[in-house]
């Protein structure tokens, strides 16, 4: 029986989608797993996959077309099947496979793109054949711009499918950008240490000695795009996003390929997918591989890699020391990267958007610490006090779900999941990467995941998606020995928690002073969705978990 395939909704605020590319045609087999199409939201350009098997009989809505949510993308059924009934009864503004339909189409990506020129247009679509233009691409939800960090090929080099082009730096992190087609490199618009704009021209691909001297002028001379761009110049974009959203990097410099569905399974059960073998198309990871994935199988070539790679972690150079002349003013200039420049617009936003105060509280760590020395006496068992403070927080946000929240103009969210964002210090700033549902993770498993998000936060190995969705952040300094500090809320979070370090003094017990270990915190709260009660019962619950370990077991 034939199935009527509609626009998916592929984020909370997507009204309308983009098929950016469709990578089956009609005619074509499909199997439960299957990529049909990338389809691009208001938020990132991703991976549409079949829950479906048969033959795809219909495409509704043709590559570069817009169409709302729910409208008629396709129609999957048995070779040969009527689907007039179907057809008759399906959405009519996304039937626009017909030639003349296609007028009409135009004039609604015209209509909601309204800064388009036609001249330009009409360029772009004349694109000598094999020639593909390759955009700046948005690599994270909140990219907006980005940097070349370097170039790995220079003009006139082939370049094959799976090519690493060039390092982008993001807002969040560097990452390689890999090449979706083949050719020649002939044109680089945006060179080393430059920034541009998502969608700005970045490179010209295609058949060597190809005439592309007319291309570049349907961009500005900063770099952004002043024409519509054509369906192989949308191939080019979206496949850098999905490179992000479904590619993972083996030890060994190869590509593994997961659907979205089961990058999400891996993530929430915390599955490297280098570890899992894939049952689809060219080996690529499904979900029913993700739920019939076993650990245990994996576990010695796990350990291998990891031995593999620790020595070349080793081998980095020393970064030289700068002369300073003697009896001179000496200053130097540091360009500020991506990440510096996008952690300063969003930290002033926050400090000056979101009225913040600051609630502090002194925490005795004595059973904390016997707790620790006893948990960390099983065998293959580490936990840090930070790991305590990140399960202890999960489970007093569970109880006070108002601190767990964030403000919208006309509502306040309250997020009764737990993704608890961990502060990392890198090198060019600061990343959060977040532990997914931490309320339901053991402290072993919390201790695990933060070694493993930290260390490659340090390597620059995340991915976008592992520094988002967070719904409260902890930051710790402890371990620099600050005994105290404040901390800027990272929105849209509504609080952030300030760990210090863990001072050995005298305090009054029972009346007598004696020798005790203590902590500070600091909540930095959102006046406008938390109280300073509400701040203060979550402050005396937390008190009350790392102080008394045992309860967080219960």
């Amino acid at each position: 029986m034939a199935i009527k395939v509609t626009m998916p909704r592929l984020s909370d605020t997507m009204t309308e989608g983009t098929v950016a590319t469709w990578l089956k045609k009609v005619g074509d087999k499909i199997s439960e797993g299957d990529i049909l199409a990338e389809i691009e939201t208001d938020k990132a350009t991703m991976e549409f996959e079949s829950f479906n098997e048969g033959t795809l009989l219909h495409i509704g809505i043709q590559a570069g077309e817009t169409a709302p949510v729910d409208s008629l993308l396709a129609i999957i059924g048995n070779e040969g099947e009527d689907i007039s009934a179907l057809l008759a009864g399906g959405d009519a503004p996304a039937e626009a496979p017909k030639a003349d339909a296609a007028p009409a189409a135009e004039a609604k990506i015209e209509e909601t793109k309204t800064e388009t020129p036609a001249p330009a247009a009409k360029a772009a679509t004349e694109l000598p054949k094999g020639v593909i233009v390759v955009t700046m691409p948005r690599l994270s939800d909140t990219m907006t711009e980005g940097t070349v960090a370097t170039w790995l090929k220079k003009e006139g080099d082939a370049v094959a499918e799976g090519d690493i082009l060039a390092e982008i730096e993001t807002d969040k992190a560097t990452m390689e950008f890999e090449s979706f087609n083949e050719g020649t490199l002939l044109y680089i618009g945006i060179q080393e240490g430059n920034t541009a704009p998502v969608d700005s021209l970045l490179a010209i691909i295609g058949p060597a000695g190809t005439d592309i001297s007319g291309i570049a002028d349907n961009y500005t001379s900063g770099g952004t795009a002043t024409a519509s761009a054509p369906a192989t110049e949308e191939k080019a974009a979206p496949a850098a996003e999905k490179a992000t959203e479904t590619v993972a990097e083996t030890s060994n410099g190869g590509r593994i390929l997961a659907s979205p569905l089961a990058k999400k399974i891996a993530s929430d059960k915390g599955i490297q997918l280098t570890q899992v073998k894939g049952s689809g198309e060219n080996g690529r990871i499904v979900k029913s591989d993700i739920e019939n994935f076993t650990p245990a199988a994996q576990a010695k070539p796990a350990a291998t890699t990891t031995a593999a790679e620790a020595p070349k972690a080793d081998a980095a150079p020393a970064a030289p020391k700068v002369f300073v002349p003697a009896g001179e003013v000496f200053t130097e200039e540091i360009k500020n990267s991506q990440m510096r420049k996008i952690i300063a617009k969003r930290l002033a936003e926050s400090l000056f958007t979101a009225p913040h105060y600051n609630l502090v509280i002194e925490v005795s760590m004595d059973d904390a610490m016997a707790a620790r020395a006893t948990i960390n006496s099983v065998p293959d068992t580490k936990v840090s006090f930070n790991d305590m403070v990140i399960k202890a927080c999960a489970l007093a946000l569970k109880k006070h779900p108002k601190i767990n929240s964030q403000w919208k103009e006309d509502v306040i969210i309250i997020n009764h999941h737990v993704n608890i964002g961990v502060a990392v210090a890198v090198e060019d700033g600061l990343v959060v990467p977040v532990l997914k549902f931490t309320d339901a993770m053991s402290l072993s498993q919390i201790g695990t995941a933060v070694r493993d998000l930290a260390g490659r936060a340090k390597n620059k190995k995340l991915g976008p998606q592992e520094m988002e969705g967070s719904t409260f952040t902890v930051s710790n300094l402890g371990m620099f020995g600050i005994t105290e500090f404040n901390s800027i809320i990272n929105q849209p979070n509504s609080a952030i928690l300030s760990v210090g370090a863990i001072v050995e003094k005298p305090v009054v017990k029972n009346g007598q002073i004696v020798v005790g270990n203590t902590m500070m915190l600091s909540l930095a709260c959102d006046h406008r969705t938390i109280d300073g009660a509400t701040g203060a019962q979550f402050l005396q619950t937390l008190k009350q978990y790392i102080e008394s370990p045992v309860t967080m077991l219960a």
